[in-house]
């Protein structure tokens, strides 16, 4: 006869039990956390989401799916985090299995101490939270796809990280595989962007509070700017600004170089140890994460009065481009119109960046806008109320050697657009 697997114990025995390793792990129902504050979605914004999801798997006749979300800036939580509001570090990825009908289950990558966090933090959300059992999460699946009587069926799985096609890791493949051998696994393909491509009224308040913290991280960056200060000090106060306002740091990339004689075209993705110094000017593009819902900011800063070269760029080249651009935003219109306005840097004689905008769902997605072309699915080639755009256009001098990124964030509206931060469209200059 085949032991029965362990089971939680209740808290009265639990609590004197601690030190052991097995019933610390598997601890549920405890009153640990419980005056913890979360904000969290609404009850019925979760119920459109998970029957949004569901009206996909019965269109791919799918009886469950395997919904997953890592903490790297392409995924920056992913469907799981959709799915649940909860964002991980702890592992690759964290999971979602979503039955056509029955419980919804995340398959957490912690147990003990940290899974109960994650119940309170994801209550809204759904009530089944289970460890991975020291990070075998595909063992885990296979127990609920069972419990489920679904072990003949088939089970969808989505992307990881959809930009570059990651799917789970090959040893939680091969376990299901093995598992689950008369069950047929199939490979979906980009149904969180389609999801999440027009906005809900819920998340779009997540997208404006994220925008604020851009134009926080902004005014934080512009007044830690002075000549003696390393470029990863400004990170540090960009990024700083970003937490204390209770959101997530997507990427800071913040460069600089003189302004008398530049050799720079776009921030530093990895801002260096380099130490401003008066004349310097400031490129930069921070990417705030609220929630999971990222926006993204960019404007150049002068450290000092800026050269006449660099005024004339800004007047005549970076800052109408951009309006231009800006203005295009507006429901009805066709992306096509963003590339288009991009042309305007060649008549007046420079250059820029390969791509102009592109969309956020949850993070830097399409449509993406490039001056040679557009790469849009069918269902984002024309702009539509609730869309996140981010216009980010970014001219380059004729020799190469001198570059502005300037970027905000829009959501597109009924009647035009809305940029979700309130920082000036200026040359600004850091005193």
């Amino acid at each position: 006869m085949t032991a029965s697997a362990p089971k939680p114990l209740p808290w009265d025995q639990l609590k004197s039990r601690l030190d052991e390793n097995q019933p610390f792990n598997m601890m549920r129902g405890t009153p640990y956390y419980r005056d913890a504050v979360y904000e969290q979605f609404s009850r019925e914004e979760y119920a459109r989401r998970y029957a949004a999801i569901r009206a996909k798997m019965r269109a791919a006749n799918l009886d469950c799916v395997i919904v997953p979300g890592g903490p790297s800036h392409w995924s920056f939580g992913g469907g799981m985090l959709w799915l649940t509001g909860h964002w991980e570090w702890h592992a690759l990825a964290c999971y979602v299995l979503v039955p056509l009908e029955g419980e919804p289950t995340l398959i957490y990558s912690m147990g003990g101490t940290h899974a109960e966090s994650v119940r309170r933090e994801t209550s809204a959300a759904l009530s089944d939270v289970r460890g991975s059992r020291g990070g075998q999460f595909a063992a885990v699946m296979v127990d609920r796809i069972r419990e489920l009587k679904l072990e003949r069926g088939r089970i969808g799985l989505l992307e990881i990280d959809p930009r570059h096609k990651d799917y789970l890791p090959v040893n939680q493949f091969n376990v299901l595989r093995e598992s689950l051998s008369d069950a047929e696994l199939v490979f979906t393909q980009g149904w969180m962007h389609e999801l999440l491509s027009v906005h809900s009224a819920e998340e779009l308040a997540c997208i404006r509070k994220a925008g604020k913290l851009c134009e926080d991280a902004m005014n934080a960056l512009v007044a830690r700017a002075r000549p003696g200060v390393n470029e990863y000090q400004l990170r540090a106060a960009a990024g700083a600004a970003i937490l204390e306002g209770g959101g997530d740091i997507d990427f800071l990339i913040i460069g600089s170089t003189p302004m008398a004689n530049p050799a720079m075209v776009f921030g530093n993705p990895r801002p260096s140890g380099r130490v401003l110094a008066k004349g310097d000017i400031i490129n930069m593009e921070l990417a705030v994460g609220y929630r999971g819902y990222t926006a993204q900011i960019g404007s150049p800063v002068c450290v000092g009065a800026p050269t006449d070269m660099v005024k004339r760029f800004w007047d005549e080249i970076a800052l109408p481009g951009f309006t231009k651009m800006a203005a295009e935003i507006k429901p009805g219109n066709p992306v096509e119109a963003i590339r288009e306005a991009g042309k305007f840097f060649r008549q007046k004689g420079v250059q820029s960046r390969p791509i102009h905008a592109h969309g956020i769902d949850l993070i830097t997605d399409g449509p993406h806008v490039f001056c040679e072309h557009v790469h849009a699915e069918p269902f984002e080639q024309v702009f539509k109320p609730g869309m996140v755009f981010m216009a980010e256009p970014n001219p380059i001098s004729a020799d190469g050697q001198f570059g502005i990124f300037v970027g905000h964030t829009f959501i597109v509206t009924e009647t035009g657009n809305e940029c979700v931060d309130d920082f000036p469209w200026a040359l600004v200059v850091a005193d």
